[in-house]
């Protein structure tokens, strides 16, 4: 039996803790504070987060990571990914070197543009084991509420993503393995870029053949600067590319998506983050990415045209008529081979 901490009571680290317990983990979640962690035993639930999603009887609110990590066979992390290279430090004197690391975060450090694995290698070098990443079409209200959904777990060691597949698999969650960490990884985050803009032709109206001509120029932008960094192309036709950036932007329960909708109204970047209820990972992974690109030589139109309208003042209207106006091409000019090296 794994007995597992997850450090974040976000949204998602909070859905991932119950899916464990109810599999059979012993299951250790971090509150925030001292606040959070009496509000959390009090209700049995995280009534602020995912209200009505009811604590297993193995799961218990810690608080502090001397707390959390004491014992654990299985560590997941689903803090927002500005906030990573922080907790890690945080961690690290807690830690055992032979615990089995998931990664649940999705985006790009804003600084470096490095990926999440590379921080966690960067502050835990000491780690026996590969890092598993998770990531996948994976909406926490949705899976909070008993809907279906599948995700994948991806580690250059096969045998640890199973393992972890054994600790989420339910009817509820179909988990698949996959060993392209850096395609799940930049999938994972990329797509909220997308995301954003998708919300733009939603906020204007422009339709659903607008949306899904974006979304899908979207794919290959994304699938761009994955092969460039190191990922595999068919990575970003599964579960983690497509079926990630079907839900995030079609969703109105994505917060990148809602984000997108809101400017389009013509309300500003500050003004909106307070009022998505958690943290909207496409804006930073958008300065992110772009830096990236520049570094990679990859072209990103979309990804610089959506930088412009978070931080230049630029108008998404204007945004989606610069976009339109682009040079004709072919249609699978600089996409990414199909095929796995």
């Amino acid at each position: 039996m794994e007995r597992a901490a997850v450090v974040g009571a976000t949204s998602w680290g909070t859905v991932l803790a119950v899916l464990l317990a109810r599999n059979g983990a012993a299951v250790r979640l971090s509150a925030f504070d001292e606040a959070d962690a009496a509000a959390m035993r009090r209700d049995g639930e995280n009534a602020r987060l995912q209200p009505g999603l009811r604590f297993p009887p193995s799961l218990e609110v810690t608080l502090g990571p001397a707390e959390t990590l004491d014992g654990a066979t299985l560590l997941v992390v689903a803090v927002p990914s500005s906030t990573l290279r922080d907790n890690l430090r945080a961690l690290r004197p807690h830690l055992d070197p032979s615990t089995l690391v998931l990664s649940a975060v999705k985006g790009l450090e804003r600084d470096s543009a490095k990926r999440m694995s590379e921080v966690f290698r960067e502050e835990w070098p000491e780690i026996a084991l590969p890092l598993c990443v998770l990531s996948g079409p994976n909406l926490s209200r949705e899976i909070a509420q008993g809907l279906p959904a599948a995700t994948i777990i991806a580690c250059e060691d096969l045998a640890l993503a199973e393992r972890g597949r054994e600790a989420l698999m339910s009817p509820q969650l179909r988990v698949y393995t996959n060993d392209d960490v850096p395609g799940v990884e930049l999938a994972g985050a990329l797509k909220n870029i997308i995301a954003i803009g998708a919300g733009f032709c939603d906020g204007f109206g422009l339709g659903d053949n607008a949306r899904a001509g974006f979304v899908t120029r979207g794919l290959a932008e994304i699938a761009r600067l994955g092969v460039a960094a190191g990922a595999r192309p068919l990575t970003f036709l599964g579960l983690a590319g497509v079926g990630d950036l079907v839900a995030t932007c079609y969703s109105p329960l994505s917060r990148n998506h809602r984000l997108g909708v809101e400017l389009a109204k013509g309300r500003s970047l500050e003004d909106i983050l307070p009022s998505l209820g958690g943290v909207a990972e496409g804006v930073t992974t958008t300065v992110a990415a772009l830096a990236l690109a520049r570094r990679l030589g990859v072209e990103m139109p979309i990804t610089e045209k959506t930088c412009q309208v978070l931080f230049g003042g630029l108008d998404p209207r204007v945004a989606a008529v610069d976009l339109m106006g682009r040079s004709p091409r072919h249609e699978l000019h600089d996409v990414p081979a199909a095929h796995s090296p």
